[in-house]
């Protein structure tokens, strides 16, 4: 929901700047694998969802998404934590605070801050939580990710800016397209100089409830708007994900509408594992949910 409420925004921002860009499908064409469009039909559907390039490390995965829009387009902060509901997620999360379990991606610094007692979210595990956010917010607005500590809690350390510039590397035609927009940020670096929207949701990620700290950025290029939404932090289940939009005013039939590329993008320890039919699996799984929030959003959209 916060996520598709700052997309709004931008899209709002973008109704406002409709300067024709030279070809938009062209440009799509250049950077992402949909190399042929047909803009009429495309208006049509929910959009197109397909696979990404393949990528040489196994804990990486990568979708992109085309879809049309029609019309013209403190510590404080994290205590809501304790208001969780108690469910299985939840506990799920408890039991493993609990144990400064080894699935937990912290920092050695962050786990022995844990003293014990109460593990839940209301009581001192939530006081914990609050602690490690704030502080990892804290250093992603002073520093970006090169700030971030590392998750070498239990295991050998990785650090989230490795991570989120592993998955651009492995992408050069979408990291060039997004360079303007990625190396003023805070993504796979120091600050930049543009402002971020920050923000932290508590997931559901595979049926543990994972706290999440995000970063959304856009920025007017050339006519068109480029977004990049990453959870530069997560306590499990995934390294880092990225999310990469760019948005161009077109016209179809004399009305005016919006062409929308997304790319996803995921590192996950998890992924690993996986080989053959299981990766491929995976694969399919993450390309539904996509799909599924682009028919969504498209629905909210039109109303």
């Amino acid at each position: 929901m916060r996520k598709s409420c700052l997309l709004a925004l931008v899209l709002a921002i973008l109704a406002g700047i409709r300067i024709a860009s030279a070809d938009p499908v062209s440009e799509l064409s250049g950077f992402s694998i949909f190399d042929k469009i047909d803009l009429a039909q495309l208006a049509k559907s929910d959009g197109k969802t397909a696979h990404g390039p393949p990528m040489s490390n196994s804990r990486f995965l990568s979708v992109q998404s085309v879809y049309v829009l029609p019309g013209a387009i403190t510590e404080s902060v994290f205590a809501r934590i304790k208001g969780a509901p108690d469910n299985g997620p939840v506990r799920a999360l408890v039991n493993a605070t609990a144990k400064m379990g080894n699935d937990l991606q912290v920092s050695r610094e962050e786990a022995a801050r844990w003293k014990g007692g109460n593990p839940a979210l209301s009581a001192a595990g939530g006081d914990f939580w609050i602690g490690v956010l704030a502080g990892r917010g804290r250093a992603f607005v002073s520093g970006g990710t090169s700030a971030e500590a590392p998750y070498d809690h239990a295991g050998p350390a990785v650090r989230a800016g490795e991570e989120l510039n592993g998955l651009l590397r492995e992408q050069s035609k979408i990291r060039k397209q997004f360079a303007g927009l990625l190396d003023n940020s805070g993504i796979g670096r120091g600050a930049g100089s543009l402002k971020p929207d920050l923000y932290w949701e508590l997931l559901n990620a595979d049926n543990v409830a994972v706290a999440t700290l995000g970063a959304f950025y856009s920025r007017n290029a050339n006519g068109a708007v480029q977004v990049a939404d990453t959870f530069y932090y997560a306590s499990g289940g995934y390294y880092v994900t990225l999310t990469l939009h760019q948005m161009w005013p077109v016209e179809i039939d004399g009305k005016p509408h919006t062409l929308v590329w997304r790319g996803d993008m995921v590192s996950s320890a998890a992924l690993a594992d996986l080989h053959g039919v299981e990766k491929l699996g995976s694969e399919s799984a993450m390309m539904k949910d996509i799909a599924k929030s682009v028919a969504l959003f498209r629905k909210e959209r039109a109303r």
